[in-house]
C-alpha cells in the first residue's frame, strides 16, 4: 500500500501561484509514476500532469502546459505541482495519484490516491 497526502491548496487571485505537495509513505516512492488530477464541481476528474519514476519523462494536459510544472524529490518521498498564472477555470479539488510502470493519463490506471486539496482561483 501507498499512502498519499496532498497539501498546499488554498485561495489565490487570478494570475497568482500555488505549489501543491504530495507526500508518500508505505512503499518505495521511487518505484511509482506520480500523477496529478483535478475535479471541478459538476465535472469529471481530469488529468493534469504526470512524472515518471526517475523524473525523466513528464506529460502535461494542454490546458496547463506552460503554466504548471510537475517535479519530484525521491529522497523526500514527495511530488510537487507548481502552478503559475492561475485562472478561475483552474478551480478544483486537486488529487495526486500513484501507479507502477509507465505514465498514463487515465485516472483508472492509478492504484493509489490522496484525499485531495482544494484550489480556488478568484477573478
Amino acid at each position: 500500500q501507498v499512502q498519499l497526502v496532498e497539501s498546499g491548496g488554498g485561495l489565490v487571485q487570478a494570475g497568482g501561484s500555488l505549489r501543491l505537495s504530495c507526500t508518500a509513505s508505505g512503499r518505495t516512492f521511487s518505484n511509482y509514476v506520480m500523477g496529478w488530477f483535478r475535479q471541478a464541481p459538476g465535472k469529471e476528474r481530469e488529468f493534469v500532469a504526470a512524472i515518471s519514476e526517475s523524473g525523466y519523462r513528464i506529460d502535461y494536459a494542454d490546458s496547463v502546459k506552460g503554466r504548471f510544472t510537475i517535479s519530484r524529490d525521491n529522497a523526500k518521498n514527495t511530488a510537487y505541482l507548481q502552478m503559475n498564472s492561475l485562472k478561475p477555470e483552474d478551480t478544483a479539488v486537486y488529487y495526486c495519484a500513484a501507479r507502477n510502470t509507465w505514465i498514463d493519463r487515465r485516472d483508472k490506471r492509478y492504484n493509489y490516491w490522496g484525499q485531495g486539496t482544494q484550489v480556488t482561483v478568484s477573478s
